[in-house]
């Protein structure tokens, strides 16, 4: 023990700073792990289950948008019909599709009674075609609850719409939730994907469980119609080029009636990802309408990130330093930092993976974890270009 403290009066000023600075984004990353990215999992352990006479459940309209998307649109649509519900309907507007969409919705309002459809012109504006299309839909529901998913996605349960139906009657106007990947094992970069769309979740479900709403996605995802609206439905949302639930959501939630479901239950999930490019264009869309966010709780990932990789960097310079100047306190010191921050990492992680069947992850995690903002950076670069906007 005497031989500990006496090596600490030969750390030079820099030696001090390296240490000082390690444990502070240190701490930071601990902050964002165990008082954030837990947050969904623990939600779901404490969450009480209850049984719901189906005479108290509200009727719900879900609304689904379909351009061109034909196949999928024909493989998912009895899955939404199986659903064991008592007052529920499915609305799919045809947004100007050139393909077999409207004979296979044709050919399902025949089998389906609870089915009702539409369709936007194929002339209608892009920039605002979706937004048009979901309008309609939202127009022609006849309940005031909208549950909203994509014609390439599924439920992964009967009971998808009675876990919103539920969440409903805690008074929400808002309620958010999770759609996964299924990724066949040859698609390139698979693990990285499945993980990054974890993340992705992690942090609109965390903030919004904290009661700082700031985005919603809409593969899963439901509000109120009346409040839809109330705030005179997309035209806050009109001059920009997708945006229709990440950014809709991220100008109308609130606090006090925005909820979150996240049970095995209530999950969707899609198979439509099978190459890089069909990824790419997924995330870009919300990578492009990230960046007219309002509201510090959007930007606050940003300094996690940011605490991230000075954590990184300071860790390779403290390791270096250690190494070359034969400070073995220096480099006990940096490892154990570094290890307590990864075993944390990985258990809040792979909680969460296992709530939401998202795999498993080990030292994989490290590499994903540096590369995932890099890999946002250019995504977001190619969005822009693909927008023509330079920000």
């Amino acid at each position: 023990m005497d031989s500990i403290f006496s090596a600490l009066p030969h750390f030079s000023m820099i030696e001090w700073i390296l240490t000082g600075s390690l444990f502070l984004f240190f701490l930071i990353q601990l902050f964002f792990y165990l008082s954030v990215y837990r947050k969904p999992y623990l939600y779901e352990k404490k969450r009480k289950r209850s049984i719901v006479p189906d005479e108290e459940l509200p009727g719900i309209s879900v609304i689904i948008s379909s351009k061109n998307n034909s196949e999928e649109l024909e493989k998912n649509l009895p899955f939404f019909f199986e659903q064991d519900y008592p007052n529920f309907e499915v609305i799919v507007i045809n947004s100007g599709s050139s393909d077999e969409t409207d004979m296979v919705l044709k050919a399902a309002e025949l089998r389906y009674p609870r089915l009702y459809h539409t369709y936007v012109p194929a002339e209608a504006d892009e920039i605002n075609e979706k937004k048009l299309a979901l309008t309609l839909g939202i127009k022609a529901a006849k309940n005031d609850i909208l549950l909203f998913t994509e014609s390439y996605c599924r439920p992964c349960s009967r009971l998808w719409i009675k876990e919103y139906g539920k969440e409903f009657l805690d008074g929400k106007e808002i309620v958010l939730g999770y759609s996964k990947l299924l990724i066949r094992k040859n698609v390139h970069m698979r693990n990285f994907i499945i993980f990054d769309n974890l993340i992705h979740h992690l942090k609109f479900l965390s903030m919004a469980i904290a009661h700082r709403p700031f985005m919603g996605i809409g593969r899963n995802m439901a509000y109120k119609k009346e409040l839809f609206f109330k705030n005179k439905g997309f035209s806050q949302v009109l001059s920009i080029d997708g945006g229709e639930d990440d950014l809709y959501i991220n100008r109308i939630a609130r606090r006090s009636i925005t909820g979150v479901v996240i049970s095995p239950e209530s999950i969707t999930e899609t198979d439509s990802v099978d190459n890089f490019s069909t990824w790419r264009a997924l995330k870009s869309k919300y990578l492009y309408t990230k960046q007219f966010y309002e509201g510090f709780p959007s930007r606050v990932f940003g300094c996690e990130t940011f605490s991230k990789y000075v954590f990184y960097t300071v860790f390779i310079a403290a390791t270096a330093l250690g190494i070359v100047w034969h400070n073995y306190l220096l480099l006990l010191f940096t490892f154990l930092l570094f290890v307590i921050r990864y075993l944390v990492q990985l258990a809040v992680i792979n909680k969460n993976s296992h709530l939401f069947r998202a795999g498993r992850y080990h030292i994989n995690l490290i590499f994903f974890d540096i590369f995932q903002p890099f890999n946002n950076l250019q995504f977001r670069k190619y969005a822009n270009r693909r927008n023509g906007l330079r920000r």
